[in-house]
């Protein structure tokens, strides 16, 4: 009697290489073209098998705006502890956190995760939260440094870092969905002019330092 072939089983793929798949997919064909089945197929797993990893879209959404978010985080944290004044590293602050561009598939994913969370459980809205955290205190730290060595105007680090990133989040939106007339270019030209007119230090008699104004 012939034996019965004996059935293979495949591990699944770390669930990193899933996530990256998953923004792979993002950036080369939008939202629209990342599907469980499309998704299992580039990873050699079924979309069943996906949903017992993910439950939902939505979580794998989240997931994988978490580990994008994660890549990040080291960046950011490595130029915030790199050389250079507060302006520098505020500035490369700003140029870490603004879209790359049209179809910014970090961003994409972030304006769709956002779109989403009107429905979103508890957990979730946590999970969200704790991205939007780690960048504020960044930023108020670097602020309250800048302060504190005369390179900035004394201003409350936290509501200044508030109303920033609300700044930057309205930018970002008008970049990736492609808005004409705020490319990142120009979004950064007037960022940098914004810090000029908040942050600089005021002289003694009242002026600007390093703002140069008509005569």
């Amino acid at each position: 009697m012939t034996p019965a072939p004996r059935r293979t089983h495949h591990a699944a793929p770390p669930r990193e290489d899933v996530l990256a798949a998953a923004m792979a997919t993002v950036a080369a064909r939008g939202l629209d073209g990342l599907t469980m089945a499309g998704l299992g197929r580039e990873v050699g797993m079924s979309s069943g098998h996906l949903l017992y990893y993910f439950r939902t879209k939505d979580e794998l959404l989240l997931q994988t705006l978490e580990w994008s978010e994660n890549r990040l985080g080291a960046e950011r944290r490595a130029l915030l502890a790199g050389p250079g004044t507060a302006r520098e590293r505020l500035e490369a602050y700003i140029g870490l956190y603004l879209p790359a561009g049209h179809r910014d598939p970090h961003w994409t994913l972030w304006l769709e995760v956002w779109g989403r969370s009107q429905n979103a459980d508890d957990d979730a809205r946590a999970r969200q939260a704790a991205i939007e955290g780690a960048w504020h205190r960044d930023l108020v730290a670097l602020l309250a440094e800048g302060v504190s060595r005369g390179e900035f105007r004394a201003v409350d680090a936290d509501r200044f870092a508030t109303r920033l990133r609300a700044l930057l989040d309205g930018f970002s939106v008008h970049v990736t969905v492609g808005i004409p007339g705020t490319g990142r270019d120009q979004v950064l030209v007037q960022a940098a002019e914004f810090l000029d007119e908040t942050l600089t230090p005021t002289r003694p008699g009242g002026g600007a330092t390093g703002v140069t104004t008509a005569s």
